[in-house]
């Protein structure tokens, strides 16, 4: 997943900075310190309207330096927000984009620590939401255990000029050809996984006139950021807290599962009886439950009522449809870490 941009801000006021770029408080988090795992986070990067220019991945790296992980097709239009930002404010820290300087690989699925093992008998013990840094022979590793694929895992960013040699390391170190534990996937699979796991997409479920708040990932949206002691108030938060002050987001992520094998698709109007009610934003026949899924932004007043709502395909009878709470799929807890 090098595609994925990787941006470090550092200096006196890279906290209070990140602050106001992200969601979600980050003064609390913990940094990573030498055999000391640091705290990473997940948040939205808003417009001054509460709509999301990004979902991003948090990580304090010290006191006054974090790494923000962003989406590939987001960095550019990220930067120059993020500078635009730091002027404004009259913030004292650095922007650097590493992104082209360093990779980076995701390991997910059920047996993932267990792989892991095999290279590293301390990273399988890192909870969830935490990263190390660490020397294997020569490569230098951040590895977290975050993930998007609903299943457990870890994702290793390290330098670009070693990722081919480290890739080949990690293939035979799974097993022989035929019966490797670690094999290569698309992002086509990536995105199935997501789904059932009821994750958003950027482009999907998340845009920039979307409310952060109504895709029902309230635990990455803190709206009293602004009444912190020596705080920054975020970007969008005025206004969120304005829309939560009257009722809300009229229409709410929801999940639908399809009556039949054949798949909905983005854009697709959401109805109940012949009126629209929604918009699908994401569809694919989910390969673990073995049927047609969806999520969908539908007015939240029938997702709480639990409505029978269809999905219009265009030409013939519409996709019935059943309002399924999220995530369609859960994996199985990890195991717990070692102490």
């Amino acid at each position: 997943v090098s595609h994925m941009g990787r941006v470090h801000i550092k200096g006196r006021h890279a906290r209070r900075l990140v602050e106001r770029l992200v969601s979600r408080r980050v003064s609390d988090m913990e940094p990573v310190s030498g055999d000391n795992p640091g705290q990473c986070r997940y948040a939205f990067v808003c417009n001054e309207r509460g709509g999301v220019r990004d979902d991003v991945l948090v990580y304090r790296m010290d006191d006054d330096h974090f790494l923000l992980v962003v989406n590939a097709s987001n960095r550019l239009k990220l930067l120059e927000h993020f500078e635009t930002v730091r002027v404004q404010g009259e913030f004292k820290a650095t922007i650097d984009d590493v992104t082209q300087k360093t990779a980076m690989i995701a390991i997910q699925g059920p047996r993932a620590m267990e792989v892991i093992s095999n290279f590293s008998k301390e990273i399988p013990s890192l909870k969830r939401f935490r990263f190390v840094q660490k020397n294997y022979l020569i490569i230098k590793l951040l590895v977290s255990r975050t993930g998007y694929t609903g299943e457990d895992g870890i994702e290793a960013i390290l330098p670009a000029n070693v990722v081919d040699m480290a890739m080949k390391m990690l293939l035979k170190g799974s097993g022989d050809q035929d019966n490797q534990t670690i094999k290569p996937a698309g992002l086509g699979c990536r995105d199935t996984l997501r789904l059932e796991a009821g994750m958003p997409l950027y482009g999907h479920e998340l845009t920039e006139d979307i409310p952060a708040t109504a895709s029902g990932f309230g635990f990455a949206i803190n709206l009293d950021k602004h009444h912190d002691e020596r705080g920054e108030d975020f970007v969008g938060g005025p206004a969120l807290r304005d829309l939560e002050a009257n009722g809300g987001p009229e229409r709410v992520l929801a999940g639908l599962t399809i009556d039949g094998k054949r798949t909905a698709r983005a854009g697709m109007r959401v109805l109940e009886g012949d009126a629209e009610v929604g918009v699908v934003t994401s569809a694919c026949m989910s390969p673990t439950l073995g049927k047609p899924i969806a999520m969908a932004y539908i007015d939240k007043a029938l997702v709480e009522g639990g409505a029978t709502v269809c999905i219009d395909k265009g030409a013939g009878e519409p996709f019935v449809c059943s309002l399924t709470a999220l995530p369609f799929y859960k994996a199985p807890k990890p195991a717990p870490a070692k102490a």
